[in-house]
């Protein structure tokens, strides 16, 4: 049995130690890394991914996925709830670092399975419509740069890189306390109350640092 951390990076301020700190943070004894890099997990399955791939054919009954949470083995519903349904059936028991959550197929209560399967199904869901979110949010954040008075003025660089961004807007929509968020991403507690009244003018900042 071996425990398999998935890492999948799509942007140059992710990387995929920081995501294996989390998780040995949290207490995983992580025997194998796999990750992706530079890669959607809106647009690509799990399955089409050059390492992801990889974890099919791997991963085997007792062994345990990793991952820094849902939207890292995808952002599409359907793909998602397929993956997880695909390990359960092997034997495998997925793991998040965020949240604490296990999903495995050794329960054979149907209320368990029920409520487990309704599970799946919720992560799946808010990890397709945070991903949605994010790209309006992108998508609004762009044009307000570009409507800004003076092109050239780019005002003060953001507190905050990409990765960081992400995981504030994550953990909010998950309701996680900002004095947690500010723990856990080293930001201030301002930084966070502004990305939180002003979404896209977080994502304008970035877009005109070209970050």
């Amino acid at each position: 049995m071996q425990t398999v951390l998935y890492a999948r990076v799509s942007t140059a301020d992710q990387t995929i130690a920081h995501q294996r700190k989390q998780a040995e943070g949290a207490g995983f004894k992580v025997d194998v890394v796999v990750a992706d890099e530079g890669v959607s997990g809106v647009t690509t399955a799990l399955r089409e991914r050059p390492e992801g791939r990889r974890l099919f054919d791997m991963l085997r009954r007792g062994d345990v996925l990793v991952v820094r949470w849902v939207d890292r083995l995808g952002r599409n519903y359907a793909d998602v709830t397929e993956t997880i349904r695909t390990f359960m059936h092997r034997g495998v028991v997925i793991r998040t670092v965020i949240n604490g959550l296990t999903f495995d197929g050794a329960t054979t209560d149907p209320m368990q399975q029920a409520v487990r399967d309704a599970l799946i199904a919720f992560m799946a869901a808010t990890a397709q419509a945070q991903a949605e979110a994010t790209k309006e949010a992108q998508r609004a954040g762009i044009a307000h740069a570009k409507t800004q008075d003076g092109d050239t003025y780019k005002g003060r660089k953001p507190s905050y890189t990409r990765e960081q961004l992400e995981i504030v807007r994550d953990r909010l929509a998950q309701g996680t306390s900002v004095s947690a968020i500010a723990k856990e991403t080293g930001l201030s507690r301002q930084s966070i109350y502004r990305v939180q009244s002003n979404p896209a003018e977080a994502e304008a900042a970035l877009a005109r640092w070209a970050a």
